[in-house]
């Protein structure tokens, strides 16, 4: 694979979708109106991201209190920059019209079940092999499963890696994640740190397919020596703590937005800097603005997601303001 070294080289976004039956569990997840639009969040995320507004999907995500997806603010920044994207399945369960290429087949079990992902380790092989051939020279690689926190954070406990994770709620249910996470844990019959080093076993036991797809291609992508940038909060700090638990040591860099990195119930810096991860905060300037969808962001709402960070951080390096990010994004609002 060649690659441009050219500073302004053509990102591609790669938007890992897929779906876990731990988002059903009451009060955990914020990804879409109710638990029947939630199933479609990715998907939709998806649509929005490629064509601008959703065509398979029911309807454009938003939170119980009309937050919509970060996925707005993906799409916003492409519309200005204009990055490739290709969606990569890795278990939505619901049809899409966006072109995507299928990775994963099955939806990803509530983690309380004995096996949660029974595939994992050829969802990860998959990715890898996707990875390695990816055609891109600066790759971003972000996500869309709801639930997705609780899944990481099962994950992170069972590798023994310390990482409180962030939520797409303003109040972060981070007690009922925990005893989610703890009851999920006993129903595979292990403890805490007990799959230190066994990455593909954490997955498979308490995780997600999303996850297991994520933690495959990053790894291919770095085999190929890509420019990665993992794009999304917490639940990419667990794809990085998954390689490193696969004794992949690269330098890797987390694209966030100040509402993860500065969410008081996370601890994203520091997790970060235990992982020897390149932090990249990106601040979109919503306290300038007035509206639904800055103010409900400004809340607390939908922190990240659907490469948002990723987007922002993008914009930030082709040199494109964030107030014509803002601008893009209350235009994209009325316009759905």
């Amino acid at each position: 694979m060649t690659h441009d070294t050219n500073e302004h080289a053509r990102a591609a976004m790669g938007l890992v979708v897929g779906t876990t039956e731990t988002a059903t569990i009451e009060g955990i997840s914020a990804a879409g109106a109710d638990p029947e639009a939630m199933k479609h969040t990715p998907a939709a995320d998806a649509e929005l991201i490629a064509y601008g507004d959703v065509l398979e999907a029911p309807a454009v995500p938003v939170s119980p209190s009309g937050c919509p997806t970060p996925a707005l603010v993906t799409r916003a920044v492409r519309d200005l920059v204009g990055f490739d994207l290709v969606t990569i399945d890795a278990g939505l369960g619901v049809e899409t019209a966006a072109p995507t290429v299928s990775l994963g087949e099955r939806v990803g079990n509530d983690i309380r079940k004995p096996t949660a992902v029974p595939d994992a380790a050829s969802l990860w092989e998959r990715g890898r092999r996707y990875g390695r051939r990816l055609p891109a020279d600066r790759l971003v690689l972000a996500e869309s499963v709801p639930g997705g926190t609780t899944t990481a954070l099962a994950v992170s406990e069972a590798l023994g890696v310390d990482l409180s994770v962030s939520s797409s709620l303003p109040e972060n249910p981070i007690d009922r994640k925990r005893a989610v996470v703890t009851a999920a844990l006993a129903t595979s019959g292990y403890s805490p740190g007990e799959l230190a080093g066994q990455p593909r076993e954490a997955l498979a036991a308490v995780g997600d397919p999303v996850l297991a797809v994520l933690a495959g291609t990053a790894a291919g992508a770095l085999e190929s020596e890509t420019d990665l940038l993992l794009a999304g909060g917490t639940q990419q700090l667990a794809v990085v703590g998954l390689l490193r638990a696969a004794g992949i040591d690269r330098p890797v860099s987390v694209a966030t937005t100040p509402f993860v990195a500065e969410d008081p119930s996370a601890n994203v810096r520091e997790a970060a800097e235990r992982l020897e991860v390149e932090l990249l905060v990106t601040d979109p300037g919503f306290d300038r603005e007035s509206g639904t969808v800055f103010e409900r962001y400004r809340a607390g709402e939908a922190k990240e997601g659907a490469g948002m960070g990723g987007a922002l951080a993008t914009a930030a390096r082709e040199d494109v303001s964030m107030e014509r990010v803002r601008t893009r994004i209350a235009t994209r609002y009325e316009h759905l």
